[in-house]
């Protein structure tokens, strides 16, 4: 697989509506591969097709360390959401930022996955927010439009945490 250049905040792609997959193609393999090789090697917890310049309706997410809980979500909806979370965010498309958002603490999404089977995920916590953030995504929505007071730098915010 490849890495591929992830867009950064500013690109048109990232504002854009994603299609619909309505099959499996080799070249959707290959994309799906790259998004994962791409979201790892950027130490990102998930990614978004629009944020490699691709407007299909696909994310990938894994929360995990050991790369053990990975997620390919194609078509995700969220079909529902419930509770609060708030906490901070941050985004490979947005490099060196974080900022504070508010979230369901618990989210269903259905989604197909890459054998194109209907799949129903239930998700807490960091695993629902990512879920979140990469939907968002695909509908042309950063979590820049969501944050609560301003955007910091990472390093001061690591700081601030010390």
């Amino acid at each position: 697989m490849a890495i591929r250049n992830i867009r950064i905040m500013g690109d048109p792609v990232l504002s854009k509506e994603c299609k619909k997959v309505t099959q499996m193609t080799e070249r959707i393999q290959i994309l799906i591969g790259d998004m994962l090789d791409t979201m790892y090697d950027a130490q990102g917890v998930g990614l978004a097709a629009p944020q490699v310049g691709i407007l299909k309706s696909i994310c990938v997410v894994d929360i995990t360390d050991d790369k053990s809980g990975q997620y390919v979500l194609i078509n995700p909806e969220i079909i529902e959401a419930d509770g609060s979370q708030t906490g901070e965010e941050g985004c490979l498309s947005l490099p060196g930022k974080q900022g504070t958002v508010t979230r369901p603490q618990h989210v269903v999404v259905k989604a197909l996955n890459e054998k194109m089977e209907e799949v129903t995920i239930e998700a807490d916590d960091l695993l629902a927010r990512a879920f979140c953030h990469e939907i968002d995504h695909l509908h042309g929505h950063m979590y820049v439009e969501k944050v609560e007071g301003e955007l910091k730098d990472t390093e001061r915010a690591q700081e601030d945490e010390e």
